[in-house]
């Protein structure tokens, strides 16, 4: 599983751990990713997800799953938030055209 948030694509970095001498080492530094459940309105179902805790907050900010995914970038998402994305696209354009 990669160590990738699936809603904002915060990835691995890489740095130097650097020691009071000023000797480098490689060291790498890990997202802090949550497994979560989100719940989306227009679909009324729960997905499960692994993003960072920032994205959390930001998800929350935004108002809701579905404001998050219509907004963000479609380069940033996983496959499986796209997949999530269109369905909900499909949803709200169908409920709109019955109203």
């Amino acid at each position: 599983m990669a160590r990738r948030c699936e809603l904002t694509g915060k990835d691995v970095m890489t740095g130097n751990n650097v020691s009071h001498a000023n000797n480098k080492s490689r060291r790498r530094f890990l997202p802090n990713l949550c497994n979560v459940s989100l719940i989306s309105d227009a679909l009324g179902e729960t997905y499960k997800l692994r993003i960072s805790a920032h994205a959390l907050r930001s998800v929350e900010h935004r108002g809701g799953l579905d404001a998050f995914l219509l907004k963000a970038a479609e380069s940033d998402l996983s496959p499986k938030a796209r997949i999530l994305r269109t369905e909900i696209k499909r949803r709200l354009a169908a409920s709109a055209a019955a109203a």
